[in-house]
Parts: C-alpha cells; structure tokens; sequence
C-alpha cells in the first residue's frame, strides 16, 4: 500500500513558508500534501527507513574517507510539539553511531559568558554524521525576546549573525534541515494533562509548563519573526503542522531522506589496492575455509542486488514526493501566490509523461531482476552440487 501513497508536491517545497505565510491562521491538524491517513503514513514512514538507514550510512562511510558533508536537522517547537518522538522514531531507523544529538536548554554559567552561538559551534556535527539540534540557537531569539532575557536591541541583532552563521555552515558542506513543529493551543493543553494524569508521564512535565502556556501569544509572534526574518535560501525554514504525531514524523523523514538523496553520494573507493590485501589475508587462512569462485560471485551479485534496490528505493521516495524538476518549478510558483502559466501547465505535461515511461522502465528492471533471481539459484544449486 505504501507504494502506491504519494504527495501533491515535494514536502521540502510544501512546508516552506512563503511571503504570505500567515502563522495565526496555520492549521496545526492538517497534513498538507499527503493523501493518505494514520495508517497510511506510518507504513510510508517505515518504508522511507530502509532507504534513510542506507543513505545515512553512505553519508557516514564519507566521512571515514575524508569527505566534508554532514547533515544538520534543527527542531524547534512549544512543550509536547513532538521533538523528542522525531528523535526516537526518525532518527532511531539509522545507526545511532552516525548521529550527534544535542539538547539546549537554559545556558548555564559557563555559556553565558560566551557568544550565544558558542555552544550551538561545540555541537556541530562532524563530517559524515547527521546532527540533531532540541532546541537551537533559535532559543536566543525566542526565549530570549519572550522573557526579556536580553535588550530588543540585542535579539534583534540576533537574525542577521544566525543567518551568517547559518550561509557558512552550508558553505563547508553542512545541510542545514530547519524544522518548526507547530501544536495548536488546545492539542498542547491535553497532552500535557496527559502528562499530569499518567503516573509514567510525571517526569516530562514541568511547573514552569503552565507559566510558558501562559505566554502562547508571544510565542506565536516570536515564531512568526523567526520565519520572516531567518528564511533563507540557503537554509530554509520547513513549517510542519504538529497535532498528528504520525505526519509530523512522516514529514521530517522525507525532508532528512530528500536531503540525503540530493547529496548524491556513492560509497568511497579503498586509498589501497583490493587484490593486494585480498592475496595478504588468504595468505593467512586455512585453505579449507577459502569461498569457493561460485561463492564469491554469488556475493558479488547479492552487492549488486542491493543496490539496484537501493535505486528503487531513491526512485519510489523521488516519484511519491513529485519531486521531478518540473512539479518543484511549479509548487514554488503556487507558494509564492503567483498565477500559473501556460507554459507551467505544458511542463506539467511533460512531467507527468517522464513518470509514465519512468513506470514503464521500472517494470523492464523488475523484469531483469527476477531473471536475474533465477540464475542465482541456479548457480546457488549449482555450488550445492560440486560440495
């Protein structure tokens, strides 16, 4: 069923606030571009792991080789949004030792006595790791405005030096993902009575909850700021409605996925030659225990196998997503308010044309494959016999 679920645009285009986004009226409930329900978002979200664990490793196998690409998923939000269920259901599908997870609560002493973005620069990750950010440096203008922890003129100087910052991380090969999940006013008042009735709950609630409740407001005006001021091209904000759990997790998994994806990359070549450390460890092994030719062409082709999944895997996440060059075009072009051309409608066409012959080469691969299946067993038979 998963396969066949799909989005009205690219979410890295859909959830992006345009010029006239408006926060007051943003619906916290929606699930913006995707067509199917609960249920449907959760296989979609399981399957899109298989593919997120094989791209995160690849990302981290580039940076074991010297590569300088990381990935860096900023997640902002009021209590309850959901940061903390995106770190254990999206980021728990990859391997833990390729992710950096950092928290930023109130400063302590020490970080208060350095630039605010002292901190945020001792938690960037490092090449071939995914970092995650609770909380950001957008505390310092939030928190900071809302409780008057700092002069206006101090936060406000804020936007510019986190937009800088922000230019020269994707300058030395960091993707910046900004994610602001979004819970309505009443979806957070149950979740956190949930918290206060469920004995096991007990621990994640606060008494300063109510005071921050108390200033939803404000928030909601220093949130809508942050979108204004710090939305840039090079390091986009992605705005995700936050009252179903389920599609805020689907969302950040393909906008980290699509990320991946766009990095493009393949697995790094050995600096040392394969048959001369190949010869050095037969070399010192029992001779008995050496993989038959049969057998290692059987492993040579598993490799293969996989990666020709993987393709299908990056095909399916890029097809379901609509993110063919001409359906992006367009989806900016409705974002920003502006009439559709004729032109756009023709390229439309096209796009929907490439999809059409994209299935139809998707079939002839599947066709190669199960051919392929068989000679394996064949060959596996084959092996069986000569032992």
């Amino acid at each position: 069923m998963a396969d066949d679920l799909s989005w009205t645009a690219p979410p890295s285009t859909l959830l992006r606030p345009g010029p006239d986004f408006d926060l007051s009226t943003f619906d916290r409930g929606g699930k913006p571009g995707f067509e199917g329900d609960k249920k449907d978002g959760q296989a979609l979200t399981a399957q899109r792991g298989e593919l997120l664990s094989e791209l995160q490793e690849r990302l981290f196998a580039h940076g074991r080789a010297g590569g300088e690409k990381s990935v860096l998923l900023v997640l902002q939000g009021l209590d309850t949004a959901g940061k903390g269920g995106i770190v254990r259901h999206v980021m728990g599908m990859v391997d833990p030792q390729g992710v950096a997870l950092a928290s930023f609560g109130v400063p302590t002493p020490e970080e208060l006595r350095h630039h605010f973005l002292w901190r945020i620069r001792r938690e960037l990750p490092k090449p071939g790791r995914i970092g995650v950010f609770d909380r950001s440096h957008y505390e310092d203008v939030l928190v900071a405005r809302v409780d008057n922890l700092v002069d206006e003129e101090v936060w406000r100087k804020r936007y510019a030096t986190i937009n800088r910052f922000e230019r020269t991380l994707v300058e030395r090969g960091t993707t910046v993902i900004k994610v602001a999940l979004m819970v309505s006013h009443q979806e957070q008042g149950l979740r956190l009575l949930e918290r206060l009735d469920r004995p096991d709950k007990h621990w994640k609630y606060s008494t300063n909850d109510i005071t921050t409740r108390k200033k939803w407001d404000d928030y909601q005006e220093a949130y809508a700021e942050v979108f204004r001021r710090t939305n840039t091209d090079v390091a986009p904000w992605h705005v995700i409605p936050a009252d179903r759990k389920w599609y805020s997790r689907l969302a950040v998994t393909e906008l980290v996925a699509q990320a991946l994806i766009d990095l493009n990359l393949s697995w790094p070549r050995p600096r040392w030659r394969v048959d001369t450390q190949r010869r050095a460890l037969l070399a010192t092994m029992e001779p008995d225990s050496i993989p038959s030719d049969v057998e290692r062409e059987e492993l040579l082709e598993e490799v293969t196998d996989a990666e020709e999944s993987f393709r299908d895997l990056v095909e399916q996440a890029v097809e379901s997503t609509g993110a063919t060059p001409d359906e992006v075009e367009e989806s900016d072009e409705t974002s920003n308010g502006k009439k559709k051309s004729a032109d756009k409608k023709s390229g439309k066409k096209k796009g929907s044309d490439q999809k059409s012959g994209k299935k139809s080469d998707k079939k002839k691969s599947s066709g190669k494959k199960s051919g392929k299946s068989s000679d394996k067993k064949a060959k596996k038979s084959a092996s069986k016999a000569k032992k």
